[in-house]
């Protein structure tokens, strides 16, 4: 899988990116029909708390899957994006075998 990252507003550290790559990858667990991945980040409101905005969109074989998540931190926001993705998965496997 191909995981594009793109910081808006701010210059990502290795260290978040490493971060980012590590928790979209651990979606592998429950298809391996993702072809590729876009993040994007962004500071919204420098001063303001609860401004980090994280959207990744998965690009998997039978369509796309969207979460968008602001948190106070980006490690905070990745992690819920990734939760509704994996939901998002399951659920559609759960709607394809029937169960």
């Amino acid at each position: 899988m191909e995981l594009r990252i793109q910081s808006i507003n701010f210059d990502a550290s290795e260290q978040l990116k490493a971060f980012a790559k590590k928790k979209v990858e651990k979606l592998e667990r429950y298809t391996d029909e993702i072809i590729q991945s876009e993040m994007i980040m962004k500071v919204i409101k420098p001063d303001a708390p609860n401004n980090k905005e994280v959207s990744v969109k998965l690009s998997i074989k039978n369509g796309d899957s969207f979460a968008s998540k602001t948190t106070d931190s980006f490690e905070e926001s990745i992690d819920l994006c990734v939760e509704a993705l994996e939901k998002q998965i399951l659920r559609s496997k759960e709607k394809k075998t029937g169960k």
